[in-house]
């Protein structure tokens, strides 16, 4: 499975002069790795690589990308393409993983990307942000789909029994990737509180039911742009929002329309939850009231009653407690059984 992608951008790559290292979702490789970057720089010294295209305005055309090449460098399964002489994009695999499974997948993606008739500048780190976020997003559903699903996908067709992608998105600090490992461990760290500023994909079986991919998206705006590449193909999505912060209601909303006003995803299954239900704190004689009466509140501030053309369900979650996550994910299975 991919782990990291990264790009090199200097003077002159091969001197090191004014070297910039971009990546995402890990700084795996640091400016001060001299001997690993000259590795990885050195496959192409004597190489033939491509020069720039220009016009007489001296801008750039056409990108020319170098076809990729595999190392292994101190224990990194390394793939990366040359994109002229300034530029190198490069992927970090599983030691375990062929990157030549990807080769075809990968020029397509930075041919889709840099060579689609806008210009594109290497001098914008927002443009290399996008670029390195976009094609990282694209070959983890790639080999998530293609290469290592394969034979979980044939093993459980053949017992007759689902395998489901679930995309759960929100914007930031709403508990998504908490909720992810609570599924994933049965625990929750009380000592997490940065925001999560990766993709994730995590599984959850059940023996009985089928195997859930469930894909965690992070929830920063500048990220946001980016739901809809993990939103293709999914079979079920769920939306978290943070109960106990008002103030965000209103963006959240923004962003929950956002994506369910898209034609495409029509008729999707749908679960809402309301997250951090174990901050709202009332006695216990009243608290079903409280609870129906946030409920309500809920319901006519996001505009629920809009839902058209798909099955929905919302959940009061906690997921500090562990309350109702079990519900979740029977409510999950139940949706696309």
């Amino acid at each position: 499975m991919l782990q990291n992608i990264f790009l090199f951008k200097g003077k002159e790559i091969q001197d090191l002069v004014d070297l910039n290292i971009f990546s995402y979702p890990n700084e795996v490789i640091k400016i001060n790795d001299r001997q690993l970057i000259s590795q990885i720089i050195k496959c192409y010294n004597g190489n033939e690589v491509s020069i720039k295209n220009k016009n007489l305005n001296n801008k750039i055309t056409h990108y020319k990308i170098s076809k990729p090449i595999a190392q292994l460098i101190e224990n990194l399964n390394i793939y990366t393409c040359c994109i002229d002489e300034e530029i190198i994009v490069g992927l970090i695999f599983e030691k375990e993983d062929n990157p030549y499974d990807y080769k075809d997948i990968f020029l397509e993606l930075l041919n889709e990307l840099l060579n689609n008739g806008f210009k594109y500048s290497f001098d914008d780190e927002m443009e290399i942000e996008n670029l390195l976020i976009s094609v990282f997003i694209d070959l983890r559903r790639y080999g998530d789909e293609i290469i290592e699903r394969f034979p979980e996908i044939e093993y459980y067709y053949r017992q007759k029994e689902l395998f489901i992608k679930v995309f759960l998105f929100g914007i930031d600090e709403v508990g998504k990737s908490s909720f992810l490992r609570r599924l994933k461990t049965g625990k929750f760290n009380d000592n997490f509180f940065a925001p999560t500023r990766k993709f994730n994909i995590e599984y959850y079986q059940d023996d009985e039911k089928g195997l859930l991919a469930l894909w965690d998206m992070p929830g920063q705006k500048n990220f946001r742009k980016k739901w809809l590449l993990g939103l293709q193909d999914s079979n079920i999505l769920i939306y978290m929002i943070d109960i106990a912060n008002q103030i965000g209601f209103e963006e959240s909303k923004q962003e929950f329309w956002n994506i369910l006003n898209r034609e495409e995803l029509n008729g999707i299954p749908l679960i809402i939850l309301g997250n951090k239900i174990d901050l709202i704190k009332s006695s216990e004689k009243g608290k079903n009231e409280q609870i129906t009466k946030l409920e309500e509140e809920i319901y006519n501030i996001f505009d629920f009653n809009r839902l058209r053309n798909r099955d929905w369900e919302f959940i009061f979650t906690s997921v500090k407690t562990g309350f109702n996550i079990d519900k979740t994910i029977e409510c999950v299975f139940n949706f696309v059984s």
